[in-house]
């Protein structure tokens, strides 16, 4: 083929656009021979770039669909329908070394009708596609292994005081009541952070702030733990006297503090101190880049346990983190740094004065600019 000078210089621009992108691409012919592949494209198909240049891209890039057919083939981009001019994106497997790639394949026709005079491909490696399947499969396992047991349980004590109501004390049936009524609880925080999660994904999660007293806030959720029969000294309350007016959504501010507080109570030792304070010059500077005012209020949860590992801390807040230990669906921590970035502040994972877990989150002193 003839190229005028311009088109040298076009051919020059494109190859050094191509290699600009992050994805793999490959440009074949008329003839189906290919004439460019970026560094990308190679690493993909694990042959050198000038020893795929001038191979036929049926056979250097032989790539197969789900049920094992050869793409090229079925796509026949050369020999198909001429009205069509592209392929949307599909996950394939090149047959030589077996892997997975995300292909989206673009056809260059001089007119509608006529031959294709160009085929271009972008192909991109398929282990997010199968890391985000293996995070949906393990939702699925989550959900199901979490509700299964407390279901369980509330279906066994129903069935057995329906049928044996007039067998059993008033004290046992107490207990029994207590536990369905705690298991159905259980199953309704859990729902509720599997909304969270979904609404964090999409970036819909909406809040609603109020001016709060944190220390009113604090002492009920203080309360709460020692209702539920944790010892009254196992708690301990700071609030700084110049602190600043708090703004947040009441209902998600509870919600924060029972994951955190539940999280010292479970893995933590000692005394679980809830402490509040103005905001570091950190947090006031990360408030300020989300738009959120100069001012604000630091919440302090820390425990005297082992306390997290410098290593893990920047894992502590992505789903289904667990630590060292089970017991729980790994999503509280992933929903608080979710409600607190909401808020327009920042939640971190530190060590404790006492050498054990703290938690540090940022919340505004003033209402956004949609309130006024």
């Amino acid at each position: 083929m003839d190229y005028r000078p311009e088109d040298v210089l076009d051919e020059r621009a494109a190859r050094v656009a191509a290699e600009l992108i992050p994805d793999g691409f490959i440009s074949a012919d008329s003839d189906a021979r290919i004439i460019f592949v970026n560094r990308r494209a190679a690493e993909l198909v694990g042959l050198p770039a000038a020893e795929l240049e001038g191979q036929d891209v049926r056979e250097a890039v032989d790539l197969l669909d789900g049920d094992g057919s050869s793409w090229w083939q079925t796509t026949n981009p050369w020999g198909g329908l001429a009205i069509r001019t592209g392929h949307r994106e599909r996950l394939l497997m090149m047959r030589h070394n077996s892997r997975e790639v995300l292909v989206t394949a673009k056809y260059l026709r001089p007119a509608r009708g006529e031959p294709v005079s160009r085929v271009t491909v972008l192909m991109r490696d398929g282990m997010h596609r199968r890391r985000v399947e293996a995070e949906n499969a393990a939702v699925i396992s989550t959900v199901a292994h979490e509700l299964r047991s407390p279901l369980t349980s509330v279906k066994g004590f129903t069935a057995t005081l329906l049928k044996r109501w007039e067998r059993f004390s008033d004290e046992q049936k107490r207990l029994m009541l207590e536990t369905i009524e705690a298991d159905a609880d259980r199953v309704t925080r859990l729902i509720t952070e599997l909304l969270d999660v979904s609404r964090i994904d999409a970036g819909r999660l909406q809040i609603r702030p109020l001016p709060v007293d944190i220390e009113l806030v604090f002492q009920r959720h203080v309360d709460r733990a020692v209702a539920s029969g944790l010892e009254p000294d196992r708690f301990r309350i700071e609030v700084a006297d110049d602190l600043p007016e708090v703004w947040a959504d009441p209902d998600r501010l509870d919600q924060i503090l029972s994951n955190l507080m539940e999280n010292a109570i479970r893995h933590g030792d000692g005394t679980v101190t809830v402490a509040a304070r103005p905001a570091s010059a950190d947090a006031l500077a990360a408030m300020a880049a989300k738009g959120r005012g100069e001012e604000g209020v630091e919440l302090l949860i820390s425990d005297e346990g082992r306390g997290i590992p410098d290593e893990q801390r920047a894992l502590v807040f992505t789903r289904f983190w667990h630590g060292s230990g089970r017991g729980s669906t790994g999503l509280g921590l992933y929903v608080v740094k979710g409600l607190v970035e909401a808020h327009g502040g920042q939640v971190l994972a530190e060590s404790a004065p006492g050498g054990g877990a703290q938690f540090r989150l940022s919340l505004p002193s003033q209402p956004p600019d949609y309130l006024g």
